[in-house]
């Protein structure tokens, strides 16, 4: 009988110390896999591939700073790469960060039609791939984030008609040279198309006439400034306004109308709120720049490289053709800055120095 008893006793324990085991493993179970939601909360261990075409011009300096904070904010951590204008260089950093397992990349194409191959290689090995401020053509990019360019072209035509108003509405026919962006770069279409949409209708009724329409590659200024200063002296400086497709191109036609006394006389447009395309707004030797606020643009591209490393469904209501697919696009809005609200718009966002604008 006592035997009996010290059995069950002995029974007892075993069970109590099975049960007590297996609530210390379930409990360490549940405490890794809070860890981990909590580590994929914190969006760690995220390695974002970052391909940009160069560092040359300001605004993409704020491109690369305001990506990598933001990123870095998030836990994620940035695998930074400069293509420096060369396609071929851009593919081999791009392949590179295939080898190397990002889980997403986001990139600047340089030659829109040159990463078809590489992005189809980034899908085979299951890595989303994000077309940032600029359209990668005929490649599929998972989605496509922007500001509305064809928006920034109507701001840019706009504000250089509308300073010609008095002009244009008296009979005159104002002749209107056109200075577009980079050939490589599918913005610089959807930027001439935009402009087009204000210039085209004015054409038609015989208002205006395009006296001089060139791309500029690499949106290089001193291309711009060639183009521009062969115009005029080859017309005797007929010129009434520039549509120039970013402030670099507006700071090369500038230079131009500098040389012939018609500086500060010609509107000019221009993109990218750059500094010293601001200081010139002041001057009043150009007209207008189109702000996009490269902040919003930043944070927008990480909060989707995120979700998509974490295979996060992403809903949008617009899509971009990049010459093949349909691409889904998150396109934010510019703004168009003048004299008039500087002050409102780019140094109050915190984009320029006020100091630093009215130097």
């Amino acid at each position: 009988m006592q035997k009996n008893k010290n059995f069950s006793i002995a029974v007892l324990f075993i069970i109590v110390a099975v049960l007590i085991v297996a609530g210390l493993v379930f409990f360490y179970v549940l405490n890794k896999k809070t860890d981990k939601d909590d580590n994929q909360n914190l969006s760690e261990d995220i390695l974002i591939g970052f391909s940009i075409t160069s560092l040359q011009e300001e605004r993409w300096q704020k491109d690369k700073s305001e990506f990598i904070k933001y990123a870095e904010e998030q836990g994620a951590v940035v695998d930074l790469q400069v293509a420096q204008n060369d396609a071929s260089k851009q593919i081999s950093q791009i392949e590179n960060m295939i080898v190397n397992g990002v889980d997403v990349i986001v990139i600047v194409p340089y030659k829109a039609d040159a990463l078809t191959d590489v992005i189809k290689k980034a899908h085979e090995a299951g890595i989303k791939v994000i077309s940032y401020d600029r359209l990668a053509q005929k490649a599929n990019s998972d989605i496509y984030v922007s500001f509305d360019n064809e928006k920034v072209g109507e701001f840019e035509a706009k504000y250089v008609i509308d300073s010609l108003s008095q002009k244009i509405d008296s009979g005159y026919k104002a002749k209107i040279a056109y200075v577009g962006g980079s050939p490589s770069d599918n913005n610089a279409f959807l930027v001439k198309n935009g402009s087009m949409n204000i210039l085209k209708p004015l054409i038609d009724l015989g208002k205006i006439e395009i006296v001089y329409d060139n791309f500029t590659p690499d949106w290089n200024s001193d291309k711009a400034y060639k183009g521009i200063k062969d115009y005029l002296v080859k017309s005797g400086n007929k010129i009434d306004g520039i549509v120039a497709a970013n402030d670099g191109t507006a700071f090369g036609s500038i230079s131009a109308l500098k040389e012939v006394g018609l500086s500060g006389k010609v509107p000019v447009s221009g993109q990218d709120a750059e500094l010293a395309a601001l200081q010139r707004i002041v001057a009043g030797t150009q007209t207008v720049t189109v702000y996009k606020p490269i902040h919003e643009l930043s944070k927008k591209a990480v909060e989707l490289a995120i979700k998509l490393a974490k295979g996060e469904e992403i809903e949008t209501t617009k899509t971009t053709n990049d010459g093949e697919f349909d691409v889904p696009s998150v396109l934010l809005s510019p703004t168009a800055v003048t004299k008039d609200n500087i002050d409102d718009t780019v140094i109050k966002d915190g984009y320029q120095k006020k100091e630093d604008v009215y130097r």
